[in-house]
């Protein structure tokens, strides 16, 4: 395999790329270039979990049809709170966010791909809303103080980081007392192939680096997260078989819900 830095940068020209053609082009989506022809991005996201009110009062350009299930059907956001977005792409889960945080809430996105960010600015500015905001920094190494953030959301992002581990402890780190985490991403139900896991395209996909969601369990203990729960997404198979028809991938991954608490207490 690569050496890290060749992955993260093959990862961040891929997405740029998809940043400046404005739909996904090879990367978590039913639109990726490696699956077949685009399709509908609008239908790809209901399909993935969203709804039809969700695309209202939001920037067109911020759907990008990424993703792989909808986490802020989860995430019971409440008015005032700060959420974190890792691995915000155009923003639209973040503009999602901010019609429930509303006016007294406050929401950040990161993302390690300088056009991304720059995109998912265009479309805060092009929203009005001053609440917003967009950072660029990797997951791993979150621009963010401690104990800042209510709520932490993420849509099929974390499988693409190298240090995992790193992701779940920065999270942590950043979270508020009685702060949570709710994420969807796709994680390993069986052994990957290792051919698969060395493919960069398989990657970018969202498939190679899927960590075996027991894997995924220890991780989020070891960072300090209690009261971890780890849903499938029912249609998770049908999400897979539309990226990769006919491979049998969804076999091996799924498309996961993930919840985790911070404690309230300070641990001794």
């Amino acid at each position: 395999m690569n050496d890290k830095e060749e992955i993260r940068e093959f990862i961040r020209k891929n997405y740029s790329e998809v940043a400046l053609q404005g739909s996904a082009g090879g990367c978590c989506s039913s639109g990726c270039s490696c699956s077949g022809p685009q399709i509908n991005i609008k239908d790809a996201s209901i399909n993935i979990g969203y709804s039809e009110s969700d695309f209202e009062d939001i920037p067109i350009e911020s759907n990008m049809g990424l993703g792989c299930g909808n986490p802020i059907a989860m995430a019971a956001l409440k008015k005032g709170e700060i959420v974190l977005d890792l691995g915000s792409g155009g923003g639209f889960d973040c503009f999602l966010a901010r019609k429930q945080v509303g006016e007294s809430g406050y929401v950040i996105g990161i993302d390690m791909t300088p056009e991304m960010v720059k995109l998912a600015r265009q479309n805060a500015e092009q929203s009005g809303y001053k609440n917003i905001e967009f950072r660029l920094g990797e997951i791993e190494h979150l621009p963010v103080a401690d104990g800042s953030v209510d709520v932490i959301i993420s849509n099929c992002v974390i499988n693409l980081a190298l240090e995992k581990q790193q992701v779940f402890n920065e999270a942590y780190r950043v979270l508020k007392p009685g702060g949570r985490l709710s994420i969807s991403d796709i994680v390993a139900t069986a052994q990957i192939p290792e051919y698969m896991k060395n493919d960069l395209v398989s990657l970018v996909g969202c498939i190679a680096g899927a960590e075996y969601v027991g894997n995924i369990e220890n991780m989020l203990k070891n960072a300090g997260f209690e009261n971890i729960r780890m849903i499938p997404k029912d249609n998770s198979k049908e999400i897979i078989k539309s990226w990769v028809p006919g491979k049998n991938i969804e076999e091996l991954v799924a498309s996961y819900i993930i919840e985790a608490d911070k404690y309230e207490y300070n641990m001794p």
